[in-house]
């Protein structure tokens, strides 16, 4: 799952994220990855992603790709973007969480948990998979 602090859709997730990683953590390997430049977004440095983790009670590993070559190798463009991988390793699912908005109702995780336990299953994952909407990676400038 490609996260990060400052985005108000990742905020509308976090509990819907922290309770999926307390539902699947034992199931299957779950990972949070910031990419954000935080000389740009100080929010989303390594120190406040532990804070965030801690306040939203994650309870899956919250990583720093400070170099932004894993979202670049993920082909990442927003957050929350979530990825899927089968036993395979072949990707399963990349989409939304769920249909949910901020300002709306609460998020559920509809979408994700159906893709999950399709994989678990061994089944095909549920079409259509809708992209994420989210805050754009906010992506070092190399001069």
């Amino acid at each position: 799952m490609f996260l990060c602090r400052h985005c108000p859709y990742v905020k509308h997730v976090e509990s819907a994220l922290a309770l999926l990683g307390r539902d699947y953590g034992g199931k299957l390997g779950i990972v949070g990855i910031s990419a954000n430049d935080a000389a740009t977004h100080p929010e989303d440095s390594p120190a406040s992603l532990k804070d965030q983790a801690a306040k939203a009670g994650f309870t899956f590993p919250y990583l720093y790709d400070e170099s932004q070559e894993v979202a670049r190798a993920y082909g990442a463009v927003c957050t929350p973007e979530l990825f899927l991988f089968d036993a395979k390793p072949e990707l399963a699912y990349h989409g939304r969480l769920d249909a949910t908005r901020t300002g709306r109702e609460p998020a559920h995780g509809a979408d994700l948990r159906a893709a999950l336990d399709a994989v678990l299953a061994g089944r095909a994952v549920p079409g259509p998979q809708v992209p994420s909407v989210g805050c754009s990676i906010k992506w070092k400038r190399h001069s």
